[in-house]
Parts: structure tokens; C-alpha cells; sequence
């Protein structure tokens, strides 16, 4: 009885597991069709880190959270079946994705620097660019949840950066993106720094505040410099190899950002040379 227990606790276990590898192997299948699989895996694992961020955070912090679900083209989340109780539990959560991004993205740039194949500048310039893109101060973005506990009305910085976005590289996510920002825009508006539905959620010491704030602002710019840094480092590389430029493109597809060379396009032949 007790192995037939063992086994049916191990197959719900798997169970829960099968939405996740079935999207990741989806995404995986459309990213590959268009960019190559070597750039597709990569890709999908840059994701898999950042969402990968939350969902640890979130547990560290007693919350009940589904696993990363992926949808092509779109991106990747983590269902938060119970909310934080307070903004500094989701300031928490929200800043664990791009941190651990990030520690993603610098993993695949050190192994090319140790030698490694030179596809991978694309991927760490996608895992670099993803969490720079994430920490928008702007709900349901993460750099939105982030300064939450800092003041909701920081978030109306988040206003003219999503508009430029949108103005110059409009595409249906960034659309999304600013019609699911539009009601915390208002609730920052009305209620300052507090809530008074959720009276004491935004009270936070002010040392949480400064050590949230230096790491958000810390954070943002290494991945300023690093997507910069990557973003010419590119184009040197589609210079010399003599192939198109694809950024543009492919990056408005995809999250409406990016103003370097994307070298999706050119992973087969980088991964050959």
C-alpha cells in the first residue's frame, strides 16, 4: 500500500509538471521555426530563470504559486493562487525574477567569454534585455510591483515610458501592457501611497525602502550597460559577418523594445564558426 501511495503521490507531482514542460516544449517548437532551435532553447531558459525567480521567492515567502507557463511569442508567468499581504512580500517577489534573469543572462555572457559557442551573445543579450524590458515601474510589470513598496506613485514615472514605447514600437503586447496598467495608473492617482482598502499594505520602514530602492536602481543600470554593451558588441559581430539586422523586427514582435542587432537570425551560422 505504501509503494501504491508513493507512486500516486509521485504521478500528481508529474502531473503538475506536464503544463509546464508541454508549453515550454511548444514555445520552444515556435521560437525554433523562426530563429533556430539553438537560440529557441536559449531563449525559453532565460525565461525559465526569471519566472523560476518568482516562483522560489514566492514560496520563500509562504505563498501558494502555480509553475512558469509559456505561450510563444507572448512570454512567460507564474499564477499567484494566494497575494502577498503586504507591499514589501511583493516587492520581494517581483524582484527575484529579473535578479535571477539576470544571474541567467550573465551565465551564458561568461561562457562565451570562456570559449563557448558565439550564439549564446544572443541569448545573454535577450536574458539582458527581457529583465531590463520587466523592471518598467509599471503594474503588472515587475519593476510596478518592485516600487510598490517604495510609493504606488512612482509608477506614474512608468506613464511616459510605456507611451514612448508604444509611439515608437507599437505592437500588441506593449498594447496589453498598457491597458492592465491602466487601473493601478488611476488607483496611484487617487491614493498616494496608501491603499484604504488595504490599510497598512504600503507601510514599510524607511531602510526597507532605501535597500529596495538602491537595488531596483542598481539592478536597472547593469542591465542598462550590459544590453548597451552587448547591443554594439552585436553589431560589430553582423558587420564583420555581413549579415541583416534583425532587432528591430523581431524585438517590436516581441515586446515592442530593442534598438540593437538581434542575432536570431544569424545563430546558425555564429553556432558554426
Amino acid at each position: 500500500m505504501s509503494r501504491i501511495f508513493l507512486l500516486l503521490v509521485a504521478a500528481l507531482k508529474f502531473g503538475k509538471l506536464v503544463p509546464t514542460v508541454l508549453s515550454m516544449v511548444i514555445a520552444i517548437g515556435a521560437y525554433a521555426l523562426v530563429y533556430g532551435w539553438r537560440y529557441a532553447v536559449g531563449f525559453v531558459a532565460m525565461l525559465l530563470i526569471h519566472e523560476m525567480g518568482h516562483y522560489v521567492a514566492a514560496r520563500q515567502r509562504g505563498l501558494h504559486v502555480g509553475l512558469p507557463t509559456f505561450i510563444p511569442f507572448v512570454g512567460a508567468w507564474i499564477e499567484l493562487k494566494s497575494m502577498p499581504h503586504d507591499a514589501e512580500t511583493e516587492a520581494y517577489v517581483g524582484l527575484a525574477g529579473p535578479l535571477m534573469g539576470t544571474v541567467g543572462a550573465i551565465a551564458a555572457w561568461w561562457l562565451v567569454r570562456d570559449g563557448g559557442p558565439n550564439w549564446l551573445l544572443a541569448v545573454a543579450y535577450a536574458g539582458f534585455m527581457i529583465n531590463l524590458f520587466n523592471l518598467i515601474p509599471l503594474p503588472p510589470m515587475d519593476g510596478g510591483r518592485v516600487t510598490a513598496v517604495l510609493s504606488p506613485r512612482i509608477w506614474l514615472l512608468g506613464v511616459p515610458i510605456l507611451g514612448w514605447m508604444l509611439f515608437t514600437h507599437f505592437s500588441a503586447i506593449l498594447l496589453i501592457v498598457a491597458i492592465l496598467a491602466a487601473p493601478h495608473v488611476f488607483d496611484a492617482l487617487r491614493m498616494g501611497s496608501r491603499n484604504p482598502e488595504t490599510p497598512g499594505y504600503y507601510d514599510v520602514s524607511p531602510r526597507v525602502r532605501w535597500e529596495y530602492g538602491l537595488i531596483y536602481v542598481g539592478l536597472i543600470a547593469f542591465l542598462a550597460y550590459m544590453t548597451n554593451d552587448l547591443d554594439r558588441e552585436l553589431k560589430r559581430e553582423a558587420r564583420r559577418q555581413g549579415l541583416k539586422t534583425v532587432l528591430e523586427r523581431s524585438a517590436k514582435f516581441l515586446y515592442g523594445v530593442g534598438t540593437a542587432v538581434n542575432l536570431a537570425e544569424m545563430v546558425d551560422n555564429i553556432g558554426q564558426s
